[in-house]
C-alpha cells in the first residue's frame, strides 16, 4: 500500500502554493461511477443453520466463517451489481461464548447484549471476532485471505470503527509493539483529563442494570458469570454518555463513552478549526494537525484506522459519528486520506443540520441519509406518505446530495418484508429504483433484501422485524440462496428468484450509466400540476449525461394501475434540444419500448404503469449519422386515467 508521508510545515507550505494558483480538490470525492454497497453480517452471511433456537448458543444454532465468503459467494455478489463490501461485525467485540484455550475467555452476560454479542462494543481493535474464524489463532490471517479474496472479485472492502464507545471490559491480547490499551494509564480518580481515555464517576462502583418487562439475560439460562454483579470501580460513563453508576437496561449499559476531549460542562479542550477550514482540502487539514496537541484517544484511533488501511482495508464505517467532536474527524480522516487518498468514510449521522460541518469540516466522504430520503420513503411504502416530500428533500440537499448514502434496510433499520415495515418485499421496488437513482450518491443494501428476507422470529436480545445482530442465527431466505453452497438461488421461491433479478438488473444498470452520475431534475411538480390522473402514488424525474437522457418514473401503489399521458417540461425539452418528432424510449428494467413525442417544443409519453412498477426510460436521441434513430411525425394515441 502505498503511503503520503508529508506533514508539517513543508506540507503546508507546499499545499499553500498550490492552493494560490488552483483549488485542490479533495480525492475520493468525484462524481465518476455510482458505488453501490453491500452490507453483510459477517457473523450470519454464511451460517445455513436454520435450528434458530431463542438465545442458542453456536453450537446449536451455528455460526458464518470468512471462509464461506468463498470465490462462488463473492462472485454472486459481485455480479449483483456491487462495488464495495460492508463487512459488519468483524472486529473483535464482547461476547458470552468462551474462548479461553486461545487466551480469550467468555465477557460477564451481564454486560453483553445477546449470547453473541454486540459488533459495536469493541474490545480489541487490532484483531477479530474468532466467531469468524475456522482456527481461532489464525482468525486474523482468515480475514487478510478475506480481504484479498474480495479485492481479487474487484469488491472494496469496509469495516465499522466505532470511535464514540468501547466495550466495558477493553482488552487487546494483540497490540502493536507500542500501543497500549483504551484506559491503561487513565487517572481513575478523576472524572476527566485530556488524555484519560474514559470519563470516571469516583466513589461509585458500576452496577448492572434493573431488567424489566419480564428480560431476563441469556433467558433465564442459568450461568456462571451472569451473577447481576460486574467489577467496575469507579464506574464509568456508558456508551450512550449516560453519568449514572447504575444506567437503565435501554442505555448502552454494555459499553463505556470515550473521552475525545470534552470537559464535562460541554467545552473543548483541544485546538479549534480555523474560519473558513470548511472550504479546504484534506491535505490542509492533516497539515494543520501537525505539531497540535490532541487528546490520546484521537491518536489511538488514527493509528487503529491506518493500521486496517495497511491491511488492505479500503473504507469506513463510523458507527454514530455525531457523538464525537467534528475536529476529530478533521485529524482522523485527513490522516487516512493522506495515507489512503481513495479510501471510502461513511458516517452514521441523523441530524441534517450538522451535514455539512462533518463533510465538509469532518472530511466525510459520505452520511447516512436516513431521516429524509429514508424516512420519507418509508412513509410512502407504507401508504400514508406522500410523494410530493421527495422534491423537497431533494432541494433541500442539493448543495451536498452527493454525500448521502441511500438506502432501505440495514442492520439497525426494519427489513421491508416485515410486519413492522411493509409486509410485502414487492413494496421496496419502487422505492429503491429511486433510491438507486435519484442521486450521484451511493447506494446501499443489506443482504437478503434482494430476496425478500422478513426478519422474522425472536432471537434472544432485541426484536423481530430486524435480522438480529447479538444472537446466533441464521436468514431464511438468503439461506435458500446459498443452496448448499452453491450461491446460485436453487432453493428460492419464483417471487425470490424474480426479486433478486429485478435487484441484479437496477444495480448493475446504475454501475453503468453516466447519467446518473451528473445531472437530476424532478419533473413530478409539473405533472401533479398539469397532468390528469397523475397524483402523489407516482413519482418522475430526469437524469442525463452528454447523450444519455433518462426519464424515471415510479407507481408507489400496491394495488392500482395508472395510465396518463407524462409530461417534460418546455425548458428542459430545450435544454435537451429536442426538435419536433419522435424519439423511441428503451425501458432499462423490462426492455419495453414506447414513444416520446415532441410538438412545437412540447413533449409527452403515454405511461401505462402497473402498481409497484417503475420505468427507467432510455431516450434515443436525433443522431445524424443513424436517421432511422429519430423517427418524423408518429401519432400519440391513447386514452387517460386508472386503468381497471
Amino acid at each position: 500500500m502505498k503511503r503520503f508521508t508529508i506533514t508539517g510545515l513543508a506540507a503546508f507550505m507546499l499545499l499553500v502554493s498550490c492552493h494560490n494558483e488552483t483549488k485542490i480538490k479533495d480525492v475520493g470525492q468525484e462524481k465518476e461511477q455510482k458505488i453501490v454497497i453491500y452490507q453483510v453480517f459477517t457473523r450470519l452471511f454464511g451460517n445455513t443453520n436454520t435450528t434458530n433456537k431463542p438465545w442458542g448458543t453456536m453450537e446449536e444454532n451455528g455460526v458464518g466463517k470468512f471462509n464461506d465468503f468463498n470465490d462462488e459467494a463473492l462472485e454472486a455478489i459481485r455480479e449483483l451489481g456491487i462495488s464495495h463490501i460492508w463487512y459488519t461485525g468483524v472486529l473483535h467485540h464482547a461476547m458470552v461464548t468462551d474462548y479461553s484455550a486461545y487466551g480469550l475467555p467468555g465477557d460477564d452476560p451481564d454486560v453483553v447484549k445477546g449470547r453473541a454479542g454486540s459488533p459495536y462494543s469493541v474490545k480489541d481493535y487490532y484483531n477479530v471476532n474468532p466467531d469468524l474464524a475456522v482456527d481461532p489463532s489464525k482468525r486474523l490471517e482468515e480475514f487478510e485471505d478475506l480481504i484479498e479474496r474480495s479485492h481479487k472479485h474487484e469488491l472494496k472492502v469496509i469495516i465499522d470503527i466505532v470511535p464514540n464507545h468501547v466495550a466495558r471490559v477493553y482488552k487487546s491480547v494483540t497490540n502493536p509493539d507500542g500501543v497500549e490499551d483504551f484506559g491503561a494509564s487513565d487517572d481513575i480518580s478523576r472524572e476527566y483529563l485530556k488524555n484519560n481515555n474514559f470519563y470516571y464517576i469516583p466513589g461509585k462502583p458500576f452496577r448492572v442494570p434493573e431488567w424489566q418487562d419480564g428480560y431476563q439475560v441469556l433467558g433465564g439460562e442459568e450461568h456462571p458469570r451472569a451473577e447481576g454483579h460486574f467489577k467496575e470501580d469507579p464506574a464509568k460513563w456508558t456508551g450512550n454518555g449516560s453519568r449514572s453508576p447504575q444506567p437503565g437496561m435501554h442505555d448502552w449499559y454494555e459499553a463505556v463513552k470515550v473521552n475525545f476531549g470534552i470537559r464535562p460542562d460541554g467545552s473543548k479542550d483541544f485546538d479549534q478549526l480555523p474560519e473558513g477550514f470548511e472550504n479546504e482540502p484534506f491535505q490542509v487539514h492533516h497539515a494543520f494537525w501537525q505539531e497540535k496537541e490532541v487528546p490520546d484517544s484521537w491518536k489511538k484511533f488514527r493509528d487503529i484506522a491506518l493500521y486496517w488501511i495497511g491491511k488492505g482495508v479500503d473504507g469506513f464505517r463510523y458507527d454514530m459519528a455525531e457523538m464525537v467532536p467534528v475536529e476529530f474527524w478533521s485529524y482522523m480522516n485527513s490522516a487516512i486520506k493522506m495515507a489512503s487518498p481513495d479510501a471510502l468514510l461513511l458516517a452514521e449521522i441523523y441530524q441534517p443540520h450538522i451535514y455539512r460541518d462533518y463533510i465538509h469540516k469532518g472530511k466525510m466522504d459520505y452520511l447516512y441519509d436516513k431521516v429524509q430520503l429514508y424516512d420519507s420513503l418509508k412513509s410512502i411504502m407504507q401508504g400514508h406518505g406522500s410523494t410530493d416530500a421527495i422534491v423537497h428533500i431533494q432541494d433541500e440537499l442539493a448543495d451536498i446530495e452527493h454525500h448521502m448514502v441511500h438506502f432501505l434496510e440495514n442492520h439497525d433499520e426494519q427489513r421491508i418484508a416485515s410486519q413492522g415495515f411493509a409486509g410485502d418485499a414487492d413494496k421496496g421496488r419502487p422505492a429503491m429504483v429511486v433510491s438507486a437513482t435519484i442521486g450521484t450518491s451511493p447506494t446501499m443494501l443489506y443482504f437478503g433484501q434482494e430476496v425478500g428476507e422478513p426478519g422474522d422470529g425472536d432471537a434472544g436480545h432485541g426484536s423481530e422485524t430486524r435480522t438480529t445482530i447479538f444472537d446466533y442465527w441464521s436468514v431464511p431466505n438468503h439461506v435458500r440462496w446459498i443452496n448448499n453452497g452453491a450461491f446460485d438461488g436453487g432453493q428460492l421461491t419464483e417471487d425470490e428468484k424474480q426479486l433478486r433479478g429485478f435487484y441484479g438488473k437496477l444495480l448493475n444498470f446504475t454501475l453503468n450509466s453516466e447519467a446518473l452520475t451528473d445531472e437530476y431534475r424532478e419533473i413530478h411538480s409539473h405533472n401533479r400540476n398539469h397532468t390528469e390522473w397523475y397524483n402523489d402514488r407516482l413519482f418522475s424525474y430526469v437524469r442525463w449525461k452528454d447523450d444519455e437522457r433518462l426519464i424515471i418514473i415510479t407507481n408507489f401503489d400496491a394495488i392500482d394501475r395508472f395510465g396518463f399521458e407524462l409530461q417534460l417540461p418546455e425548458d428542459l425539452v430545450e435544454t435537451w434540444n429536442l426538435k419536433d418528432g419522435t424519439y423511441p424510449l428503451k425501458d432499462m428494467l423490462s426492455d419495453r419500448t414506447m414513444e416520446l413525442q415532441v410538438k412545437n417544443g412540447k413533449a409527452e409519453t403515454r405511461i401505462d404503469i402497473d402498481p409497484l412498477e417503475s420505468l427507467i426510460l432510455a431516450v434515443k436521441l436525433k443522431n445524424p449519422s443513424e436517421k432511422s434513430s429519430y423517427i418524423q411525425d408518429s401519432s400519440n394515441n391513447g386514452g387517460r386515467g386508472l386503468i381497471e
